[in-house]
């Protein structure tokens, strides 16, 4: 598929079943990954391949660091919570690792890992799976990264769920760009 056509042919897909991409094409995945835009050469990224029985490790940390930052939440969805990690038979986690920088904001280096995010999720459709990048409460907070075992400049900005899509997905209708650009000809 070639790179417009991906662009332009991505949608998120939630129900996701087997295959996922083969250990050849996830190398290339991430290599797709580091080449995201990196102001200074900081490479503030990190990932975490969750997949098989570690998605049983994610559902129990994930859970754990609900009932510290809303317990009331985590009680009232403890099965959808512990149930989440099997929509996907792949998830990759994608940490912002902040560096300090005397030029480089924290917030370029977390849009980095943004774009980042999206060069895998651009590159998993392009060999023909589908995916969805989810965030929620364990998302953008300490305690999850701490139940990860990450630095203290390490930040979860997302999971990128990703497999085959469960059902034939339809794309969304364009959008008009004039809706969205501001022309200063």
């Amino acid at each position: 598929m070639d790179t417009i056509e991906s662009l332009l042919t991505r949608k998120s897909s939630p129900r996701l079943i087997e295959p996922s991409p083969s250990p050849e094409e996830l190398d290339i995945i991430f290599q797709t990954a580091l080449r995201a835009p990196d102001h200074a050469g900081l490479k503030p990224w990190k990932f975490i391949k969750v997949s098989g029985e570690g998605r049983s490790k994610l559902a129990k940390a994930s859970l754990e660091t609900l009932k510290k930052i809303n317990p009331e939440k985590a009680s009232e969805n403890e099965e959808k919570i512990l149930n989440a990690p099997f929509r996907a038979p792949l998830i990759i986690i994608v940490i912002a690792s902040i560096k300090e920088h005397h030029i480089v904001p924290d917030i370029e280096q977390i849009l980095s890992a943004g774009a980042a995010a999206q060069n895998i999720l651009i590159a998993s459709h392009s060999f023909g799976y589908s995916a969805i990048w989810r965030t929620g409460l364990i998302s953008f907070n300490n305690e999850i990264s701490k139940s990860f075992d990450l630095d203290n400049n390490d930040v979860v900005i997302g999971y990128l769920y990703i497999g085959t899509a469960e059902k034939q997905m339809t794309l969304p209708p364009n959008l008009n760009i004039n809706d969205f650009v501001i022309n200063w000809d």
